[in-house]
């Protein structure tokens, strides 16, 4: 089977991933998705055949939206996502994150994620109105069916990458992947 279509069944055999995407898609965001290790975390657990999935830190929701960039909007979101699902939701609108990260404005939600530290956890997933998934992949999705964790020189922060993969324990936690 094709990763697209994996990833695809994968998040729709997981109601606690299917009911996020639900609740998030009633923000009515545009250029949105659920990004980082709320796709990521559920390659590496399937690939490693872990049968319950490992808990999410946050569940990051991304946007674009350069008429309503700032962070209190973020904030108003979070809340109500908060109302309609107790879940760790962080939301981020794109438009803005280019400031904080250093880099030129970026153009959209797949443009800012392709400078996230690590190619793996540049995937996100979108529920559509008819219930569809779109995949974002600025990368394509084949390093994350390597079992590696791959620096991304787009970033240009090495240091990031590597407090990350100390921080978040990924190669304790999923023994099979590699460095790249």
């Amino acid at each position: 089977m094709e990763p697209q279509q994996q990833i695809t069944d994968w998040l729709q055999q997981d109601m606690q991933r299917m009911q996020a995407l639900r609740t998030a898609r009633r923000l009515g965001l545009h250029d949105w998705c659920l990004a980082a290790g709320f796709v990521r975390n559920l390659v590496w657990d399937k690939r490693h055949g872990y049968q319950v999935a490992t808990p999410l830190n946050d569940i990051d929701v991304i946007h674009f939206d350069p008429r309503h960039h700032g962070a209190q909007r973020d904030g108003m979101l979070k809340l109500r996502l908060q109302e309609w699902l107790v879940q760790p939701w962080s939301v981020k609108n794109q438009a803005r994150m280019h400031l904080r990260n250093n880099h030129a404005p970026y153009l959209n939600s797949e443009d800012a994620i392709s400078f996230w530290p690590e190619i793996e956890t540049a995937v996100g997933a979108r529920l559509n109105a008819d219930d569809s998934i779109t995949l974002i992949a600025p990368f394509g999705l084949q390093a994350l069916f390597s079992d590696t964790l791959t620096f991304n020189a787009k970033s240009n922060n090495l240091a990031a990458f590597e407090q990350r993969v100390v921080q978040k324990q990924w190669l304790q936690r999923w023994p099979r992947l590699k460095l790249a």
